[in-house]
């Protein structure tokens, strides 16, 4: 198994592309925004597609997966944005010298979740295609709640993380509507159940943003049959078919085995009716 990175040095390495991203604004007038972003949801297997797709050879990826330029950095400007993006320049060469498509994009799953960045999308790149993945939110939970354990930010057991995520969270969506510059540090860090209500989520993208610029998947789907998935995200941006290699399949059931029992039927019972309203929204039911 491959060993994570301790919290400092992925700290460090971010800061290092930050400050690089800053010197690069100066050339940002002939840098690319985005054809496309992964918008979410989070600990659904966003990482993993990014950076299979981002081997493609028609495919520029942003000097930062996660740019987070529409929910904590959109103060920062366009041309920051602008500076993680390959120039103009790569674009011309794969399309007038080699004859190829070319795309480039970010993903950042927090985006789905916060609630100014559908129109602050809109307002920068109306046409940019979007991809969500969504996992059972049973599972997505957990593995939330796991990851926010490792990375030091979550000191409380599950059982009483999402006990006391109502009180934690009290207030903090009202502050953000008021003020849109406001950051939540709970909001992002302690939402094991309230980002797993996608329907909300979904709602306020898909009232902005035509069907056909949103593509919504299963994260089983793209965790049990990969190659499948990826080729139909490569229809959706309109990009030559390719196969990466070493693709691994994940056994989505392995975690929530860990969970305890009556955990683990309580949230079913409490997404019960969220996923039903999204099954019937949507189509898509999530098990």
């Amino acid at each position: 198994m491959r060993e994570r990175a301790p919290l400092f040095i992925k700290k460090a390495y971010r800061h290092g592309l930050q400050s690089y991203a800053r010197t690069r604004i100066i050339t940002s007038q002939i840098r690319l925004l985005p054809d496309f972003i992964i918008i979410g949801a989070q600990k659904c297997g966003t990482s993993s597609l990014y950076r299979n797709l981002i081997k493609h050879p028609c495919v520029g990826s942003a000097i930062w997966k996660e740019v987070n330029f529409f929910d904590i950095n959109f103060k920062k400007g366009t041309a920051w944005y602008r500076a993680h993006f390959p120039s103009f320049l790569h674009k011309y060469y794969a399309k007038q010298i080699r004859k190829q498509d070319y795309a480039t994009g970010e993903k950042t799953p927090d985006y789905i979740f916060y609630p100014h960045a559908p129109k602050r999308v809109l307002e920068t790149v109306p046409q940019v295609k979007l991809i969500v993945l969504l996992r059972n939110p049973v599972g997505r939970a957990y593995s939330h709640y796991r990851h926010e354990v490792r990375l030091g930010y979550e000191t409380l057991s599950f059982e009483d993380a999402i006990e006391k995520e109502k009180k934690r969270l009290h207030g903090e969506m009202e502050k953000m509507l008021e003020d849109e510059n406001y950051y939540s540090y709970k909001y992002q860090h302690y939402s094991y159940l309230s980002k797993g209500i996608y329907i909300d989520q979904l709602k306020n993208w898909m009232k902005i943003f035509p069907k056909e610029q949103i593509l919504i998947l299963k994260s089983e789907d793209f965790f049990n049959a990969p190659t499948s998935i990826f080729k139909q995200v490569l229809e959706f941006l309109n990009l030559p078919t390719w196969e990466p290699k070493g693709y691994r399949k994940y056994n989505v059931g392995q975690l929530t085995e860990k969970m305890n029992a009556a955990t683990k039927k309580r949230l079913i019972n409490y997404f019960e009716p969220h996923n039903q309203r999204l099954h019937k929204y949507l189509g898509i039911e999530l098990g």
